[in-house]
């Protein structure tokens, strides 16, 4: 099959910035990773999407942008054009031989029950700023067939295992990948099954929040503050006590559906402790729903530069845990190179999702052309 040139974009639940990713694919299992970048949020455009989070809570209706949504998609848009624009200067890349790009946009609702999600950004104004077609809306068309609509990632997981397999790499016969964002998402390959996939609950988003609270600071660097804190027992279990973690795949979640407020009584060290160890339990929680356990894990995302959770992903998951790095991918990057696969896919009409990753009736495509 030819190959095709896309960049994929990035803003994920975490909202530290955006990530660009270039890469060459198929569209199937072949995956030639190229340039990455990142362009950061500054504190002021973060506060704005927050309050975006904010204003998007009583939406029933997806095309509709009450308050401060027009504002925030208007900068999220531009803001989009400009990391993929100086992407390309820094790395020499021409646009013109960039065959699609993929924008995922900022998600400020998903709420599948009601077959509603929501990822702020304006496709068709991105595709004029950048003279490139763009894929974006690539939750929607799931959503409205009846299912979660996330995640996304695991039909580029799959490519990646297969391509590994295919490299020679020694993998055990079931392997999960973990992307660690704001919300984590486990995938879980058993051969040449269709991957099994959901959301497994949050990743940095409860901590993120809780640090910006208490320290002002984004996130918890290396996972120093955790590290030096102590678990609160009586919180983690009133944490691991949401329906959630019950249901079996698919599911998914919404950035907001659980609550810091068990934590709010702890000192700032063993709140840390307690929300990285509520992360790293309710992925272990997934693992009475599965009739394979995996004998890797690999992790992606932000949290996989946070050895405190890793340790406690080790501890309670009693299996190897390894990162995308250890395979010569991008932890950071993995998401927005997803996107970029996810757009030539969606341009071939091929599947993005799948019954056992989103709960859909059957295999489907998705996604919406700009040109």
């Amino acid at each position: 099959m030819p190959l095709h040139r896309a960049i994929g974009l990035m803003s994920g639940t975490s909202m530290d910035g955006i990530d660009v990713a270039l890469i060459e694919t198929d569209g199937e299992a072949h995956v030639a990773q190229g340039a990455v970048g990142f362009r950061p949020y500054s504190d002021p455009e973060r506060r704005l999407l927050r309050a975006a989070l904010a204003d998007a809570r009583m939406l029933t209706d997806a095309s509709a942008r009450p308050g401060i949504l027009p504002q925030a998609e208007a900068f999220l848009t531009r803001a989009h054009a400009e990391a993929v624009q100086t992407f390309a200067k820094a790395n020499g890349i021409d646009l013109a031989g960039v065959d699609v790009i993929g924008f995922h946009g900022q998600t400020v609702l998903h709420r599948p029950e009601s077959q509603l999600t929501v990822q702020i950004g304006d496709g068709a104004e991105l595709a004029a700023l950048l003279g490139r077609p763009v894929v974006y809306d690539l939750r929607s068309a799931d959503v409205q067939a009846g299912g979660q609509g996330a995640p996304l990632v695991p039909v580029y997981h799959r490519a990646l295992v297969q391509q590994a397999r295919r490299e020679g790499r020694d993998l055990p016969s079931v392997v999960a990948l973990l992307n660690l964002g704001g919300v984590a998402n486990a995938t879980i390959l058993d051969g040449d099954a269709e991957p099994v996939a959901c959301d497994t609950g949050p990743a940095n988003a409860l901590l993120d929040d809780f640090m910006l609270a208490r320290t002002g600071q984004p996130f918890d660097a290396d996972g120093a503050l955790a590290a030096s804190g102590e678990v609160d027992e009586v919180a983690l279990s009133a944490l691991l006590a949401h329906p959630f973690f019950d249901l079996a795949p698919p599911k998914s979640l919404d950035r907001n559906a659980f609550s810091s407020a068990p934590v709010n009584g702890l000192n700032d060290a063993d709140g840390a402790a307690t929300l990285t160890a509520f992360t790293a339990g309710a992925v272990a929680w997934l693992l009475p729903h599965l009739s394979q356990k995996p004998g890797l894990w690999i992790a992606c995302g932000g949290g996989a530069r946070n050895p405190t959770l890793l340790r406690m992903l080790r501890e309670a998951l009693g299996a190897k845990v390894a990162t995308a790095e250890d395979f010569g991918w991008s932890s950071d990057a993995m998401e927005a190179q997803a996107f970029a696969y996810l757009a030539v896919r969606s341009r071939l009409g091929l599947p993005l999702t799948f019954p056992g990753t989103t709960g859909v009736a059957a295999a489907m495509t998705g996604g919406r052309l700009a040109e």
